[in-house]
């Protein structure tokens, strides 16, 4: 890397089971202004402009450029746009900063979840000849790699109880979150995952800016260098992945520098208790590590959105000093599919 970059400002929306009376735009213009009023910035001074969505959720093809509307984009902007979590369209915010075209960037990313059923939308991410005509929902398919983890001996059911307790214990100090405290195990929602091993269903939005060098320090006192990011992805066919691991993981945080020197916070995009098991090993994060303070997935998890927000939520307890070198961790697809790690460093104290 021949310029250093860092995160210098995060903001989210407060996640919400369902927001009807909002569009996609006016759920975004908030945190967009939030995140800009954090550093002073205008729409004008930003160089490169990044976001993710799907169009799938919104049901509608290039849904994306109507939150442009939210942005701004007249006089016109140096624009581009994902079809997956944000966590990517930050990754390309990231390689756009490297090449020197810009010195500032805004990334942002949404989805409104609750218009329709989700687990029904996120079977067409599979293959389309073997697993998509079958329709196994999002929960059936964590559900297999849950079981496969008991199988091995791995965890087990109490366990996995004890993870979504956790996070949600986390969360009572998110005033952003979904869900927080106390929440019942419940029934099983797919055998064995009960209503507690599984994220809540909402809408939200996030939005971080990128900086390049002095400028990042001229926008923040203690900005979040990106000290390394990568993403890989396993076979698309889930038969002939070993559920209970995540080698992609792993590989993308070796590329990234995470087991260079140990990180004292981790936030894992772990929707259900089981991947949090699954990531944990392939990661090598310790019991001396925080994960999750800010309750992760399993207290809000907008599609779409959530590994950006385990980005922000990284940088942001970098900026507030409550962290000095952190691993945060972003996924999309069926059982840990696709996975993107980032390293992010605060400056010595």
């Amino acid at each position: 890397m021949t310029r250093d970059i860092a995160l210098v400002a995060f903001a989210q929306t407060d996640h919400r089971r369902t927001s009807d009376e909002l569009s996609e735009v006016e759920m975004l213009m908030p945190v967009l202004h939030d995140v800009l009023d954090r550093t002073g910035l205008r729409t004008a001074d930003i160089g490169f402009t990044c976001s993710g969505s799907s169009d799938y959720l919104a049901g509608r093809a290039f849904s994306f450029t109507l939150a442009l509307d939210g942005v701004g984009a007249w006089p016109p902007i140096s624009e581009s746009h994902v079809e997956t979590d944000g966590a990517w369209a930050l990754y390309e915010a990231w390689t756009k900063l490297l090449t020197g075209d810009a010195d500032t960037a805004l990334v942002y990313s949404y989805g409104k979840s609750s218009p329709g059923s989700v687990r029904d939308v996120l079977t067409r991410q599979l293959d389309p000849y073997y697993l998509a005509p079958l329709w196994p929902d999002s929960v059936a398919l964590a559900a297999l790699q849950a079981q496969a983890l008991i199988d091995a001996g791995e965890t087990d059911e109490p366990a996995l109880a004890a993870v979504g307790a956790r996070n949600r214990a986390d969360a009572t100090g998110n005033p952003h979150a979904q869900l927080s405290g106390p929440v019942p195990q419940g029934e099983y929602v797919v055998r064995p995952l009960r209503t507690g091993d599984c994220p809540p269903i909402g809408d939200g939005a996030a939005a971080v800016i990128l900086a390049a060098g002095d400028r990042a320090r001229e926008l923040c006192e203690r900005p979040a260098w990106i000290r390394g990011i990568d993403h890989r992805i396993e076979a698309h066919g889930l038969g002939v992945r070993d559920l209970t691991d995540s080698p992609s993981a792993r590989l993308a945080a070796e590329k990234a520098g995470a087991f260079e020197r140990p990180v004292d916070t981790a936030e894992l995009h772990a929707p259900f208790s089981s991947q949090e098991v699954v990531l944990r090993k392939a990661l090598r994060i310790g019991d001396d590590v925080r994960v999750n303070p800010s309750g992760g997935a399993p207290a809000a998890n907008p599609i779409m959105a959530a590994g950006l927000i385990r980005i922000g939520e990284a940088a942001a307890r970098i900026h507030r000093g409550a962290s000095d070198r952190a691993l945060a961790h972003a996924t999309s697809g069926p059982c840990l599919q696709q996975n993107l790690v980032a390293v992010l460093e605060g400056d010595p104290r």
